[in-house]
């Protein structure tokens, strides 16, 4: 089984790629989905015995967390170590999963592949991009984003530039749904003939 990392910045349009994927019928691990789950699960009582006053009703208020820890990269440090391992292995569970199902492909939509380190469990690295002038108007298109709180989540993450220059694929999202389709189905043709 061929596992893909798929990653992209902000506003790059790597969920809606996720989607493509599996419409193909790709089984795809979605990490965010995954850190919601754990936030109403088993991470819950973990981060409010760190970061005490964070959960409410058995689930992390997210708001409440990110102010403690957007700021404070010894907190972020503290969380990621709590969060994870976690998500490692309901990453680890997917694939075994994936496998048993007899999968060709498996896709792990994670947003920091590169920043956490996990390239090193994936077969190939596709990347998920679009011009800057694309990814600013979807991005403050959003509810709540200012350009200050952009301009902080993208010192956070590696640029995509550098992305591009590790990956192996790049699927080029800023021309649009079909295009986008058109690349996703063409990666996944040119990975299964080499089967």
């Amino acid at each position: 089984m061929i596992v893909l990392g798929l990653t992209g910045s902000i506003g790059m349009g790597k969920s809606v790629t996720a989607g493509l994927f599996r419409d193909e019928g790709i089984p795809v691990f979605d990490s965010d989905a995954c850190v919601h789950q754990l936030y109403g699960g088993r991470a819950a009582p973990l981060i409010e015995a760190r970061f005490p006053g964070t959960v409410r009703d058995g689930v992390v208020d997210r708001v409440i967390l990110g102010a403690r820890v957007f700021a404070d990269p010894s907190a972020m440090r503290d969380l990621e170590a709590i969060v994870h391992p976690l998500v490692r292995a309901e990453r680890e569970a997917f694939l075994d999963q994936a496998r048993a199902s007899g999968a060709k492909v498996a896709v792990l939509d994670i947003p920091l592949l590169f920043e956490t380190g996990a390239e090193c469990e994936v077969d190939r690295i596709v990347l998920v991009s679009a011009p800057e002038s694309v990814q600013k108007a979807r991005v403050l298109a959003r509810p709540g984003m200012t350009p200050e709180r952009f301009a902080a989540i993208l010192a956070k993450q590696m640029p995509d530039a550098e992305k591009r220059r590790r990956a192996d694929a790049v699927i080029e999202t800023g021309e649009g749904l079909d295009s986008a389709r058109r690349q996703v189905r063409a990666l996944l043709a040119s990975l299964l003939s080499r089967e």
